[in-house]
């Protein structure tokens, strides 16, 4: 008897099956594109994540974020400051003026031609001629002694021509004071390099101190942000060691506090650049009061929309930084069990 079996007996094939092939990604590893949109949204749930958990506890991550801002606002609003004290004073030139005592008997349009040739010159930024009867009118409005000069035979004061250098440097001041000092119809020239050494040191002094401000603070910003970390660390500690115990890695572990952290950042920035604005705003009332006080228009100058997203992005940088560092301090320790 034949062991072969008879048509009838072999297995019948379904009418309209399509014919089978074979499993060309049975053995094959995820697609790039799989594994890109795997990445995505394992992003997209750590953000939505971080973000539901501060709205959850408004009242302690709105003043986290304030205590940031108070801190990011001081050395920025230090720097606005400053710079409004010197466009407030003028440029800083003018207090390194070189003044330039003509002989008595040079005309004014000598004087002009003076001067003409030194604003022409490289490392001058500005050259200004008053003649004699101007510098005598000045004299007579400023010293109060008006009717006592007009008792005089003859107007006593050289034409003058005042010199502003482009930069502050006393070995380049003294040298295009000696330089000036060679050219004809002059008598004397004058340089108070006491007053520019002055203010060189209060330069120093005032960019220095905002300096070392900015590092304190700065340092400050990292503990606090590392501190409310590490209490978010602790209060997730079991859940962290339950994902670690089934395979997942530093990097799953790391990211929702890192996303936490730099939503901290941007609500301190958010907060500082309005407290910023908001303090500028309310002291101008009362420097433009004060300034009208002597006729002048002096007004402070807000907070440039660069400098503004330069704090935001520095604040944001921050925070991812210090929630990195406060959970780089503590994943060793959050190994299971």
């Amino acid at each position: 008897m034949s062991a072969s079996r008879t048509p009838q007996e072999q297995p019948a094939e379904r009418i309209g099956a399509a014919p089978k092939k074979a499993d060309s990604r049975k053995h094959d590893g995820p697609t790039f594109q799989e594994l890109f949109h795997a990445w995505l949204e394992s992003h997209r749930a750590s953000l939505i994540d971080s973000l539901r958990r501060l709205v959850r506890q408004p009242i302690g991550s709105f003043f986290t974020c304030l205590v940031m801002a108070i801190a990011l606002s001081l050395p920025m609003g230090l720097s606005l400051l400053l710079s409004n004290i010197e466009r407030l004073g003028g440029s800083w030139q003018h207090a390194a003026q070189i003044s330039l005592y003509l002989q008595m008997d040079a005309s004014d349009a000598a004087g002009e031609q003076l001067r003409e040739q030194i604003a022409a010159m490289p490392d001058v930024a500005e050259a200004e001629w008053i003649s004699r009867e101007q510098a005598l009118a000045q004299f007579q409005q400023q010293s109060g002694l008006g009717q006592a000069l007009k008792e005089l035979p003859d107007n006593p004061l050289p034409g003058t021509v005042l010199v502003t250098p482009k930069e502050i440097d006393k070995v380049g001041l003294e040298a295009l004071r000696q330089r000036l000092a060679e050219l004809p119809k002059v008598q004397q020239a004058q340089l108070d390099l006491v007053w520019v050494e002055r203010l060189g040191a209060i330069l120093k002094l005032g960019d220095r101190f905002v300096f070392g401000i900015t590092l304190l603070l700065l340092l400050a910003l990292l503990l606090v942000i590392g501190n409310t970390i590490r209490l978010h660390i602790e209060n997730r500690r079991s859940e962290i060691e339950v994902i670690k115990l089934v395979g997942g890695t530093d990097g799953y572990v790391r990211r929702p506090f890192l996303y936490m952290g730099a939503f901290y950042g941007c609500g301190a920035g958010l907060l500082a650049w309005a407290v910023l604005s908001y303090s500028l705003g309310w002291l101008n009332a009362a420097v433009v009061r004060l300034a009208g006080l002597y006729g002048s228009d002096f007004a402070l100058a807000g907070v440039p929309a660069s400098d503004g997203l330069s704090l935001l992005l520095g604040a944001v940088l921050l925070g991812y930084i210090g929630a990195w560092l406060a959970v780089a301090r503590h994943l060793s320790e959050l190994a299971p069990k």
